[in-house]
């Protein structure tokens, strides 16, 4: 893990990180699929995870005022339970099959909103029964799998936040996520001393990340941003159900 090829591929998934905790759509998945082709994936999980922190720290104070703060509310209180779930349960559950059935849930979705449904939508107020459901789906799969955006997705597109708003709020909760799953990681091994040297290198180009991504979300058109988030949206989850498949 000290060839030049690792350092770029580690410096690009880091910016990506970076990005997507500016806002923009879905390009934080790319970081441990771009990992994974120099390293183990878990060793690659556990790498990273530091410099998703670093990379929230960035996105909190760009949107320090810009979130919903009623789907952060039910988020908060539902994602650690989630987390719990796929710690409790992590040495009996198959992640090929939660990661399958999670790109299911989200292809569905996407395909539903492509093709019935418009990409933008009135305000909606969020519901607490149906943010506690998906909010725990999150954070499992956010343990689990790390595609903890997909059923967040699910959720929270049909609310018909702003795209600001939108982007504000997914930064604040993963950001909140991403702090409770340490403890976990750590206490599977998933986290260690060397992964922290490495790690600390990373969040240059990680915090760089963030101020750029904010910038595009500012100047990227409302309707563009949201198609971008639904067709992503749709290729990730067949990315997953075919990731799933490979780890069965």
């Amino acid at each position: 893990m000290d060839g030049l090829t690792f350092w770029f591929m580690a410096t690009f998934a880091a910016f990506c990180v970076g990005l997507g905790k500016g806002g923009v759509p879905v390009i934080t998945a790319m970081a441990v699929p771009l990992m994974s082709l120099v390293m183990s994936p878990i060793l690659a999980a556990g790498l990273l995870l530091p410099v998703f922190i670093a990379a929230d720290m960035g996105g909190l104070y760009a949107y320090r005022r810009m979130f919903h703060p009623r789907v952060l509310k039910i988020m908060m209180v539902a994602m650690p339970i989630g987390v719990l779930i796929g710690w409790a349960t992590s040495a009996y559950v198959s992640e090929g099959v939660v990661t399958i059935l999670i790109g299911f849930i989200g292809a569905s979705f996407a395909l539903n909103m492509i093709l019935r449904k418009p990409i933008t939508s009135e305000p909606v107020e969020p519901r607490w029964k149906l943010g506690l459901f998906w909010g725990t789906i999150t954070g499992f799969t956010s343990f689990v799998s790390h595609s903890g955006s997909t059923p967040y997705q699910v959720y929270a597109l049909p609310l018909g936040m702003d795209k600001i708003t939108y982007a504000g709020t997914v930064t604040v909760a993963f950001a909140y996520i991403n702090i409770v799953k340490l403890i976990p990681y750590y206490a599977l091994g998933q986290l260690s001393l060397d992964n922290l040297k490495m790690a600390f290198g990373l969040m240059i180009p990680a915090i760089i990340g963030v101020f750029v991504g904010f910038r595009l979300v500012k100047v990227m058109p409302e309707k563009l941003f949201f198609r971008i988030i639904i067709w992503a949206l749709l290729f990730l989850s067949i990315k997953l159900i075919w990731d799933g498949f490979a780890r069965i």
